[in-house]
């Protein structure tokens, strides 16, 4: 398990490298957020569903969920940029929809998500290991699930002694700009050789990736990404089936660099806090 203590250091700024993922969104890339989300899910459409998308970043996950026509969409994040990016999507294609809101918040915030109640889904992709406390992030989220309803989760893979190495790149990477740059430079051989030549070689795109970022911003994401914490597979089921849930799927990345992706059942209510310790 990888932890780490409460950030000093300048945080990465991900929404605006999400902002500039957002004049790429168009009909294609929405069209296969819906895809992908379904799939996950394991759903046709979400009618008559609520969705909750915790750490909304780009808002493309969240577009996904109106599409699919979930009854109830909201939106949160701590960072200005992703909201100016959700809220951008929502004007563009849904400016009438009042089912889907857009709000800032916290996930850490215990208060701000007993505020917004219980969600048949609960959503949250890539975003729990960049708080800065990956196991509250996850602890909070357990309250927001429906009994019955299901939590979608991504998080970074812990690889022992690599994911050491990479915070410390990662630390570095926003501590100055000539450190910035030499990791840059250094890590692109290994980060962006292989994907280039691949799609070189298949006459793809050479930058654009079918979801996320371009090559190159998630490059970028990737090297900067700070906060950043790990967890084994394990540890995430262990953590959950201990609060109630029971896991659907799971697709682990073994032992190589990315997310274990999890999707996970809540079977018994929560109990109240109170209750807990008692």
């Amino acid at each position: 398990m990888n932890r780490t203590d409460k950030p000093t250091d300048q945080v990465f700024p991900f929404g605006k490298n999400w902002r500039r993922f957002l004049a790429g969104i168009n009909e294609k890339k929405t069209a296969e957020a819906v895809e992908s989300l379904r799939l996950l899910l394991g759903r046709e459409d979400l009618r008559g569903m609520t969705f909750l998308d915790a750490g909304s970043g780009s808002g493309l996950s969240s577009l996904a969920a109106v599409r699919l026509g979930a009854e109830r969409v909201l939106s949160f994040d701590a960072d200005p940029e992703c909201l100016f990016c959700a809220r951008a999507l929502k004007e563009k294609y849904f400016p009438q929809a009042d089912h889907w809101v857009v709000r800032q918040g916290d996930v850490l915030d215990r208060s701000f998500l007993r505020e917004i109640g219980e969600w048949d889904v609960v959503y949250s992709w890539g975003v729990l290991h960049h708080t800065g406390n990956l196991w509250l992030g996850l602890e909070n989220l357990t309250d927001s699930v429906k009994k019955g309803g299901c939590l979608a989760v991504a998080v970074y893979n812990d690889q022992g002694w690599k994911s050491r190495y990479w915070l410390w790149v990662k630390k570095g990477y926003n501590r100055h700009f000539l450190l910035r740059a030499g990791l840059i430079l250094v890590h692109a051989p290994f980060l962006l050789g292989g994907p280039l030549l691949k799609r070189m070689i298949r006459r793809e795109p050479v930058w654009e990736r079918e979801r996320g970022m371009s090559l190159w911003w998630d490059y970028l994401d990737w090297l900067g990404g700070y906060p950043f914490e790990t967890a084994e597979p394990e540890e995430i089921v262990r953590f959950f089936q201990e609060r109630g849930f029971r896991l659907k799927t799971l697709k682990t990345v073994g032992k190589k660099l990315g997310c274990n992706e999890f999707l996970l059942v809540k079977e018994t209510a929560a109990l109240p806090r109170d209750l807990e310790k008692a």
